[in-house]
């Protein structure tokens, strides 16, 4: 088993994107945390909603894993590392909710 099906496993799920779905191009950060991401429409949009709409097949690129209660979005290995989440910039939310 390679590297890229290892981290596949750790996903409780990997939903299918539509054709229209958009992509996190960015990541909100509060104290080092992420909060929210920015997507390729350059709205901004909270982790669970972001959640909710992967689910949805709404973003493409990402799987849905969790730690405790806590659902998040992971990068689905494809062989790019420039487009893990880990490597996106960071963004400032536009406006404060």
């Amino acid at each position: 088993m390679d590297g890229k099906e290892l981290v596949k496993q750790t996903l409780d799920q990997i939903p299918q994107a539509n054709s229209n779905a958009k992509r996190i191009i960015g990541l909100v950060k509060e104290g080092g945390r992420i909060t929210g991401y920015q997507l390729s429409d350059n709205s901004i949009v909270e982790k669970q909603q972001a959640v909710n709409m992967a689910k949805q097949g709404q973003i493409a690129g990402v799987g849905i894993a969790h730690r405790g209660d806590t659902e998040y979005l992971k990068s689905i290995p494809d062989g790019s590392e420039n487009n893990n989440l880990g490597n996106l910039p960071s963004v400032s939310p536009s406006t404060q909710a």
